[in-house]
């Protein structure tokens, strides 16, 4: 697989994303099903692995410690703090400094590492100034918990204050065909600074694969149920733009998932897509879209077909949107 820059670090062009083991997606896979699929991505390629405090509330932490640590010297770790499980045993987003040191000593626990590669604040708390809890962060670099710094669904204008306070080596953000927000601004600020961008859901969380029909059969637990894209409303219109993107994969000769990574990574080489999957066909195919090449006129035609004008629908509900910082259309 091509290789791309994250930080100081060089990783394989489509990093793994692992939160779907554990979170977000209904019923995951049984705990020896998922370990073999961590050492399958780690066998395909795949030398970035991103997990979160916040998956499975630990577990997903907690997964890749027990499965993965001893080829720890094959991957370069991501995780991230700032969005956890209280005391109460609710979601909480909390940027205090204090909060932010224990969250990174839990999840040191959980990994069974010594050290994260690269941690990211997973969402600005907006009651603390973003450079209060990048400065905490910035003292655990200094005390080797972890070596670089990265922001999660923030704004340009956000990043370059946090930048400003210690350097910050890659922003994650949903990025795809129908998310389009990065195109604003933040993709070239993080060029600017030398940022990479990784790029979640670069799938459009299982739409553009072409497989997911009828969005009422998700399990009820799944996240996409509260989405105004998957709802009735809107999920048709949506549906409808596949018949020509499918029509635009076959004459590029790859699958359709393979089409919106090689997108992604055509448009720029500082972006650094995470598809996740707990299915090990789907997570070789991903892996292979590196090798696709897209023509010009393709590149145009996919733009063309589906962004910001043709796709209905938010990207989140009203109350997920006030959670995060990115600028909006």
């Amino acid at each position: 697989m091509q290789r791309r820059t994250l930080g100081p670090f060089d990783v394989s062009a489509i990093g793994f994303g692992c939160m779907s083991l554990s979170h977000g997606y209904g019923p995951g896979p049984d705990e020896d099903s998922a370990i073999r699929l961590l050492h399958q991505a780690l066998d395909a390629g795949h030398t970035l692995l991103d997990t979160a405090a916040l998956y499975g509330f630990g577990q997903n932490e907690s997964l890749l410690g027990q499965a993965v640590m001893h080829r720890r010297d094959e991957f370069v770790l991501t995780s991230k703090c700032g969005i956890f499980r209280n005391e109460a045993g609710t979601r909480e987003i909390n940027g205090r400094p204090e909060v932010l040191r224990k969250t990174c000593e839990d999840s040191l626990r959980r990994l069974n590492t010594d050290t994260i590669d690269l941690y990211y604040l997973h969402r600005w708390d907006k009651q603390v100034p973003i450079e209060e809890s990048v400065g905490a962060l910035g003292d655990l670099v200094r005390a080797g918990k972890v070596r670089a710094l990265g922001l999660s669904e923030v704004s340009a204008k956000t990043l370059q204050r946090a930048h400003a306070e210690h350097p910050i080596s890659a922003v994650q953000s949903e990025y795809s065909l129908w998310t389009r927000e990065p195109e604003i601004a933040v993709l070239q600020a993080c060029k600017d600074i030398g940022a990479a961008f990784v790029a979640f859901s670069p799938l459009a969380r299982g739409f553009l694969p072409g497989q997911l029909n009828n969005p009422r059969q998700l399990a009820e637990s799944d996240l996409r149920r509260s989405m105004p894209r998957f709802s009735e409303q809107h999920y048709p219109a949506n549906l409808a733009l596949l018949r020509e993107y499918h029509r635009i994969a076959r004459q590029a000769e790859c699958s359709m998932a393979q089409l919106a990574l090689a997108w992604l990574l055509a448009k720029a080489d500082h972006i650094i897509p995470i598809p996740g999957t707990s299915n090990a066909d789907h997570m070789i195919e991903n892996s292979q879209s590196a090798e696709v090449e897209l023509s010009q006129e393709t590149m145009e035609r996919l733009g063309e077909l589906i962004n910001q004008h043709t796709v209905k629908g938010a990207r989140y509900n009203d109350a997920t949107l006030q959670e995060v910082d990115t600028e909006t259309f």
